[in-house]
C-alpha cells in the first residue's frame, strides 16, 4: 500500500496490516484517536472520540489506497484549539487492546494488539451543514443507534475539525 509512512520501513515488517479491509477494521474497533500536536509550549497530546469517513481504493479511480478522514469536536478555546488553527500538521494514533501475550520468563511477555499511526492535517469547519455532518460521523462511530440531533445553539459552542489523513501504516502483534 502506498500509503506507508515515509522514511524507513517497519523493522518486523511481517506485523504490517496492508490491506483496506484490515485496516478499516482496526479504525472501526477503536473508540479513541490520540492526537500528537506542537505548539510553543511543546508537543502535547490529547485524545478524543472521532468518527471517520473511509473510502476503499475500488471506490476510488486511479488509487490503489484507502481514503481516511477523521472527525472530531471541541470546545471553542483552549490550547487544542489554538494549536489546531496556527499548525495544522499532527500525528494520530490508535489502538485495539487484544491482551497480555504469556511466556516463560518476563522478557518472554507481550501485549496483543492491533494499531493504526500517521500524519495528517487538520481542517476546522465552519458551515452549519458541514459541522452537523462532522458530528454525525461521531455518532456514527460511537453510538451508531443513538438520534443525532445537534441545536444550532449547540453548533455554534462547538468547533469541528477534520483531519485529513495523508500518510497511515497499521501494525498488529496476535
Amino acid at each position: 500500500m502506498n500509503n506507508a509512512m515515509p522514511g524507513r520501513p517497519m523493522r518486523l515488517a511481517g506485523r504490517e496490516v496492508k490491506g483496506a479491509a484490515q485496516l478499516r477494521e482496526i479504525v472501526d474497533a477503536c473508540q479513541t484517536v490520540r492526537i500528537a500536536a506542537v505548539d510553543n509550549e511543546g508537543v502535547f497530546i490529547v485524545p478524543m472520540s472521532f468518527g471517520y469517513d473511509w473510502a476503499d481504493p475500488a471506490d476510488l479511480e486511479g488509487s490503489d489506497e484507502p481514503r481516511f478522514a477523521l472527525w472530531v469536536h471541541s470546545a471553542v478555546e483552549g490550547r487544542k484549539v489554538d494549536v489546531f488553527d496556527a499548525e495544522p500538521r499532527v500525528a494520530i494514533e490508535m489502538d485495539v487492546q487484544e491482551g497480555v501475550i504469556t511466556g516463560n520468563y518476563a522478557c518472554a511477555y507481550s501485549y496483543a494488539y492491533r494499531s493504526i499511526v500517521g500524519t495528517g492535517t487538520v481542517h476546522r469547519i465552519q458551515s452549519p451543514e458541514m459541522k452537523r455532518y462532522g458530528l454525525e460521523r461521531i455518532m456514527a462511530h460511537l453510538a451508531p443507534d443513538a438520534l443525532p440531533g445537534f441545536t444550532d445553539q449547540a453548533l455554534a459552542r462547538t468547533k469541528i475539525y477534520c483531519i485529513d489523513i495523508e500518510k497511515f501504516t497499521g501494525k498488529q502483534r496476535a
